[in-house]
């Protein structure tokens, strides 16, 4: 089977990519999990539309006794998987979805990381804001931090959505759906220098973007994910860094200094509020703060 020239498979990924809107990103990790199974499925003589339960789970012995995988990576996996076979049930392609009928591995739920605020101006202060590159840098540090936006909403981030007297941003996030981002006086102080002096030295092909590269075109998801990368590599900080952990970064602040859960679910931008629940963890500092402001006999009256 040759699985790049697979009509019905190239008819998924541009389903996910117009109908579910889908970032780049995000069906890039759906493909090479989806052609992981059929590369195995092609392997052991099966076609990838008569497959049976059986044959799922010799696939994921082998994904755990082979290849080694943890259980959150096989969850993922399946999860892909079942996405992917829900659309050839609907299409009438298979009768059912066969990977319903599927349970992934127990995995350990995992609290979001992220940085304490003394690490988030480490890093804030490695940018060089002589140059434009650093004016960028520092500009996509702080906008990250302060709107809480996902990386794919950053970078289709236009100059033409800011509106800088009322400091909001105008972006369109998961399933087409607009919302605005509220920044802050650090984040306006370097997007009106950027926006002045950088912005003007990147921007030579005249575009409408607000983060560009080098040659002056619009900054992918991964170009922003390498900037950090090279940022945190001149701290002191030892943690990996990604823009998702700085947006938990911003919901964590957010709610240890007292802000409403529902406020934050609106400032992420998420649909339902079991999506920001995850978010409740509070710094064990914050706990104790809490506790001996509150609790009546935690201190002595002098």
């Amino acid at each position: 089977m040759d699985i790049k020239n697979d009509k019905i498979i190239n008819d998924y990924y541009d389903y996910l990519k117009y109908q579910k809107n889908y970032s780049e990103y995000t069906i890039s990790s759906y493909k090479n999990d989806i052609e992981e199974f059929l590369n195995y499925i092609n392997s052991e003589g099966l076609n990838y539309l008569k497959i049976e339960y059986s044959d799922i789970r010799f696939y994921l012995m082998y994904l755990k006794n082979e290849k080694k995988d943890n259980n959150s990576s096989i969850d993922r996996k399946l999860s892909a998987l079942r996405g992917f076979y829900k659309y050839l049930a609907n299409e009438k392609i298979v009768p059912t979805n066969i990977f319903s009928l599927v349970n992934g591995p127990k995995k350990s739920k995992k609290l979001p990381r992220y940085f304490d605020y003394s690490e988030l101006e480490e890093l804030f202060n490695i940018p060089d804001i002589n140059t434009p590159l650093g004016q960028r840098d520092s500009l996509l540090l702080e906008m990250l931090y302060a709107t809480g936006c996902r990386v794919g909403e950053l970078v289709s981030i236009k100059v033409a959505d800011i509106d800088l007297g009322r400091r909001s941003i105008l972006v369109t996030g998961k399933g087409n759906k607009e919302r605005y981002l509220t920044y802050g006086e650090y984040c306006e102080d370097i997007l009106n220098k950027y926006l002045e002096d950088g912005y003007k030295t990147l921007n030579k092909n005249s575009i409408e973007y607000l983060f560009l590269n080098n040659n002056g075109t619009k900054l992918t998801e991964r170009g922003v994910r390498y900037i950090l990368d090279k940022i945190i590599k001149q701290t002191g900080i030892n943690k990996n860094i990604s823009p998702h952990m700085i947006r938990h970064s911003f919901a964590t602040h957010l709610l240890n200094e007292g802000c409403d859960l529902l406020t934050v679910q609106k400032l992420l931008g998420h649909e339902s509020i079991k999506a920001t629940q995850i978010y409740t963890h509070v710094t064990t500092d914050r706990l104790k703060e809490v506790y001996f402001n509150t609790f009546p006999r935690a201190k002595k009256d002098d």
